[in-house]
């Protein structure tokens, strides 16, 4: 070896003896840059989709401020003015600021085409496009949409379920309210089975919401005699897509109802029902100063309709009438074998009309938005009943009777 070139190998030997950390340095490799994270963030409202009408729900999926995938679910309806809603759910492609999609509603099987263009402006979201359904084209131009975190959106869905399926006693569900939960490709068929049946079913839970159309499940309220709920629940729990069943709110408000031994107003089983509205009766003709016109029991819900008459002091020279309506339910306390009834009334309900003979003068009551007609104190007449009865009120305060 020349001299030259082992002086230069020696003279580099050193430089790596004194800083070793040098030559490592040189083959260290550049620290990589992390990718930003994925998050899915959403949309609850778009202004402008079906005349204002539609329940919107777009979800994006994106890592960092770049949208990766995004799903559009609108529930709209069917046809404008209509309950009946109708759904799609296209996944969009995204090209930049581009979201594009094909789908077909739920019910009425029409073809859905949506373009939007998506646009930040400092904190909020501009959408202008257009989404087809059918033959019916919307104009989407939407400004100042914030969006949700997947934990603020969680937090705003509903979760409660109303039915009690087994409720311990009628404190906090109605004793003749029963609400069933069924997939809605057997809703139809549960419904045709109700034909004939002394029940009644509440006409707007025939309607399936938006929600249901998501969960893919409808809740239908019924309204039952309460003797039969309880057969009727476990029939109703046996049949074919039914999810739930159960008792839910209704008529009754502890505030108007009391509870009293049963032993004296069955006959075996059953209520004595004749009894039972004659007793009633006797209370409040007292309590309203009015006389029985007629008494009628439902055979499907079990209510218990009194209708009652009075002289009207409005002008007692005139010899107007008020006829007062008070609908009652008596039920068990509890589900299944019960030593204790309920009993509620409604507010009474009057209304005020000329029933003198000859020439009658035609009175109207000013609208007071109550269908039920305009209701008047009852002077006690749920008080009076407790002491009938010897019974107990409900206690608010305690939650407990008293």
């Amino acid at each position: 070896m020349r001299p030259k070139m082992r002086a230069l190998l020696l003279c580099l030997i050193g430089l790596m003896a004194v800083s070793p950390e040098w030559a490592f340095a040189q083959n260290k490799a550049a620290p990589k840059t992390s990718a930003p994270a994925t998050e899915t963030r959403y949309f609850t409202s778009i202004d402008g989709l079906m005349d204002g009408n539609a329940d919107i729900i777009l979800k994006e999926t994106r890592q960092g401020k770049t949208v990766t995938s995004a799903t559009l679910d609108v529930c709209y309806p069917a046809e404008k003015g209509s309950d009946r809603k109708d759904r799609f759910v296209a996944n969009l492609a995204v090209s930049g600021q581009t979201l594009t999609g094909t789908a077909q509603s739920q019910g009425d099987k029409l073809p859905v085409t949506v373009k939007l263009t998506r646009k930040p402006t400092a904190d909020t979201f501009e959408f202008k496009g257009q989404i087809s359904v059918g033959q019916t084209v919307t104009e989407v131009t939407s400004t100042d949409n914030s969006d949700l975190s997947e934990k603020e959106y969680q937090d705003n869905q509903s979760t409660e379920d109303s039915i009690a399926t087994a409720p311990k006693d009628f404190t906090e569900v109605s004793p003749e309210s029963i609400g069933v939960k069924v997939k809605l490709d057997a809703a139809l068929d549960f419904l045709k089975g109700l034909k004939g049946q002394n029940v009644e079913v509440l006409l707007s839970s025939l309607s399936v919401a938006c929600d249901a159309l998501r969960a893919g499940e409808q809740t239908i309220n019924i309204t039952i005699d309460p003797e039969r709920a309880a057969a009727f629940v476990a029939k109703a729990k046996s049949s074919p897509g039914v999810v739930a069943a159960g008792w839910t709110s209704g008529l009754v408000d502890l505030e108007r109802t009391i509870r009293f031994a049963a032993a004296d107003w069955r006959d075996g089983e059953r209520l004595n029902r004749d009894k039972m509205a004659a007793a009633v009766s006797a209370v409040l003709t007292k309590t309203l100063a009015a006389k029985l016109s007629s008494s009628k029991w439902s055979d499907d819900t079990g209510k218990l309709k009194l209708t009652l008459k009075r002289p009207s002091q409005v002008v007692p020279a005139l010899e107007l009438t008020e006829t007062v309506e008070i609908t009652a339910l008596v039920a068990a306390d509890k589900p299944g074998a019960s030593d204790r009834l309920m009993l509620w009334i409604s507010n009474p309900a009057v209304t005020t009309a000329d029933e003198s003979t000859g020439s009658r003068l035609n009175v109207a009551d000013a609208p007071s938005g109550d269908e039920e007609g305009d209701q008047k104190d009852d002077n006690g007449s749920v008080d009076a009943l407790a002491k009938e009865f010897k019974g107990q009120r409900w206690d608010a305060d305690k939650s407990a009777w008293k």
